[in-house]
C-alpha cells in the first residue's frame, strides 16, 4: 500500500530509495533546485552543511551509498506537503547512524530537507 501526499508523493518510493543500493532512485525524488540542510556533530545548527541543487545532493548521496552499510526507513509521516521520516543505518562493524528528516514538497518532489543525524562513536 502506498501513502501519498498532495500532489502524489509516494512514500514507498522514498522507502525504496532509502533502502536501495544506489543513490539514483532516492535522488530522483528531489527537485532540480532542492536544498538539503544537514546538522550533526560536525555541522552545528549555527553552521549547518547546506547543499544546493540536485548535483550537490547527488555528490552527498553517491558518497553515502558507496559505503558498505544498510539503510532502513523506520517511520514516515505525511501531512499535506510536509513529510517526516526516521532513517536507521548500520555499518558492518556495528556502528549505527540515526537520522531524522523533515521534507517540504512541491508538485510531488522534495524541495527542502532538514536532516539531523547522530552516530555511534
Amino acid at each position: 500500500m502506498s501513502t501519498t501526499a498532495d500532489p502524489g508523493f509516494d512514500t514507498e518510493a522514498l522507502r525504496r530509495g532509502i533502502e536501495g543500493k544506489t543513490a539514483a532512485p532516492l535522488l530522483s525524488l528531489y527537485a532540480r533546485d532542492a536544498r538539503v540542510r544537514v546538522v550533526d556533530r560536525y555541522d552545528q545548527p549555527s553552521r549547518p552543511k547546506v547543499l544546493h541543487g540536485r548535483d550537490e545532493i547527488a555528490e552527498m548521496l553517491d558518497d553515502v551509498y558507496s559505503r558498505d552499510m544498510t539503510h532502513r526507513m523506520e517511520r514516515c509521516v505525511v501531512q499535506g506537503d510536509q513529510v517526516a521520516f526516521t532513517e536507521e543505518c548500520t555499518c558492518p562493524d556495528g556502528v549505527r547512524v540515526l537520522a531524522e528528516s523533515m521534507l517540504s514538497l512541491r508538485d510531488g518532489e522534495i524541495v527542502e530537507q532538514t536532516m539531523i543525524q547522530a552516530w555511534d562513536e
